[in-house]
């Protein structure tokens, strides 16, 4: 098991969560959803950087709260959080499509497998920009 001394990791992304239910795979270049898996890689790699985060290898919990415009549209939460899931997880383990794309952000891993997750927490807030926050805790 790998050790940590944080506890729990919290950031925000502006935009919306990827979408684990694309034609194409997620992860893939030039998919429909590569923008969106850039910025959440981005923001949990900064934010790994800035608190010493090392993937942890037990169950973990993870909270998702998505803000965007009252009455707007945004999805399925159960597609937004199995795309979650899937970019931050080790993407070497299992990888389905060639990941060399994501150059540097293919190392960002804040644990290794999503069937970790144990307690999952998701609510919606009405904002007048769309965006969302992440934290994922080791239990």
């Amino acid at each position: 098991m790998t050790e940590t001394s944080v506890h729990a990791l919290s950031f925000e992304v502006p935009g919306l969560p990827p979408l684990k239910s694309s034609p194409t795979p997620m992860l893939a270049a030039g998919g429909r959803q590569a923008v969106r898996v850039r910025a959440l890689l981005e923001a949990a790699c900064l934010a790994a950087q800035q608190t010493g985060w090392m993937a942890v290898d037990s169950p973990i919990a993870l909270e998702v709260v998505l803000r965007h415009p009252p009455d707007g549209h945004t999805g399925d939460v159960t597609h937004f959080l199995g795309g979650i899931g899937d970019v931050l997880r080790d993407k070497r383990l299992g990888a389905e499509v060639p990941l060399a794309h994501l150059g540097a952000l293919l190392d960002v891993a804040l644990f290794r497998d999503d069937r970790q997750i144990r307690r999952i927490s998701y609510r919606e807030e009405d904002a007048s920009e769309v965006s969302y926050s992440v934290r994922v805790e080791a239990l």
